[in-house]
């Protein structure tokens, strides 16, 4: 009986040991919805999403339904929450509230693309991103500074480096604790953009930021403008980019270049 007893007990400790060894670093919400422009590169951005999870160890969950996603009990399973390329209003009062109180709990917010076009009307929204998109010109290729390298994801970019966007026109800093990371030289494509009603843009001078970074009301947010071409999703060098924002979101692990 006694020997019975160690065996079960060994079986016991054995399939908890394997549990725990099989357990993910953490889990992710991949929201997707759109409720304006839908961008056809969403796709193949989940299922790049979906490849850094198996490459790094993290679990996606993906909704384009913010009620399995937004709410106190559902949201406590998450270390971070991605926006990827939503836009316009995606969420109710009670959903805005509920996500409040989870970055405040500390949890973490990463932004792609189209995430600075969305909620509008939200301000603790817009701060949170940090800039929101005004507009922007004809696709084009340009060249890209990098700012800072002394974060996750950035140490596979070349200091300067071509790249063909989207390039999102942002209207000024809505947060004086931005970390910027990336900046496009305007002075290597045509930022000139009349969208009619909507206005002009001209570009945004000297400085035009791309990606960034700050500490939020209790938790963590990055952003970055890259990913509006469905092939950009197949860049190793842009998902590591991508996969520095989701584990210190997640995590608040920093990392040093040199």
């Amino acid at each position: 009986m006694i020997k019975r007893y160690r065996l079960l007990l060994l079986s016991i400790a054995g399939f908890l040991a394997a549990s725990a060894a099989q357990a993910e670093q953490f889990t992710v919400a991949l929201f997707t919805k759109t409720a304006g422009w839908h961008h056809e590169s969403i796709l193949q951005g989940v299922e790049g999403i979906r490849r850094l999870g198996e490459l790094h160890d993290f679990k996606v969950f993906w909704s384009e339904d913010p009620t399995r996603i937004f709410k106190d009990d559902e949201l406590k399973k998450y270390k971070a929450v991605i926006f990827l390329s939503t836009t316009g209003d995606v969420l109710n009062d009670e959903q805005q509230g509920a996500f409040e109180r989870y970055i405040k709990a500390g949890g973490g917010f990463v932004g792609v693309h189209a995430a600075a076009d969305t909620e509008y009307d939200w301000p603790w929204y817009n701060k949170m991103v940090g800039h929101m998109f005004h507009i922007h010109p004809l696709i084009q290729t340009a060249t890209i500074n990098v700012v800072d390298y002394n974060f996750p994801g950035m140490d596979r970019f070349a200091k300067r480096f071509l790249w063909t966007e989207e390039w999102y026109e942002y209207d000024a800093s809505r947060s004086d604790k931005l970390h910027y990371l990336l900046a496009v030289d305007e002075k290597t494509y045509k930022p000139y953009a009349n969208w009619g009603a909507r206005g002009e843009g001209k570009g945004m001078g000297k400085f035009h930021p791309l990606a960034w970074y700050q500490e939020y009301d209790g938790g963590r947010a990055f952003y970055t403008g890259l990913g509006h071409l469905p092939a950009t999703w197949s860049d190793t060098n842009f998902l590591h980019h991508v996969y520095g924002g989701i584990y210190w979101a997640a995590t608040g692990n920093g990392f040093t270049a040199q």
